[in-house]
This record gives structure tokens, C-alpha cells and sequence, in this order.
């Protein structure tokens, strides 16, 4: 049978059919991840920007 055949043998396909799965999963952990990260770092920096404001200390008592 010649190289070009029209239909890959079952076992080519199932292996494929698995990267690609396993493909589209990497993928969507590693968009999660970013997203994750981006509003971690937007939330950082919200943060530091409120605490880098000076903070008036209460009178102590002497």
C-alpha cells in the first residue's frame, strides 16, 4: 500500500485524536494560568499603589 492513502490506520488516529486533546487542554490550563497571573498582578499593584500612600500615626500617649 503506497504512503498516501486516503485513511490513516486506526491506531494513527487515536494517538492524534489524544495529542490533540491533550493540546487543547495544555492550552486552556496555560490561558487560565495567564489570566490567573494578569489579575494577580492587577490586584498587586492596586494594592501598593493604596499602601504606598502615607499613613498618619495616631498620637501614642507619653
Amino acid at each position: 500500500m503506497a504512503e498516501t492513502s486516503l485513511f490513516k490506520p486506526k491506531a494513527d488516529a487515536k494517538s492524534e485524536a489524544t495529542t490533540n486533546t491533550a493540546r487543547a487542554i495544555i492550552e486552556r490550563e496555560a490561558a487560565a494560568r495567564q489570566a490567573k497571573t494578569e489579575r494577580l498582578r492587577a490586584a498587586r499593584l492596586a494594592r501598593g499603589a493604596v499602601e504606598a500612600t502615607p499613613k498618619k500615626k495616631p498620637a501614642g500617649r507619653k
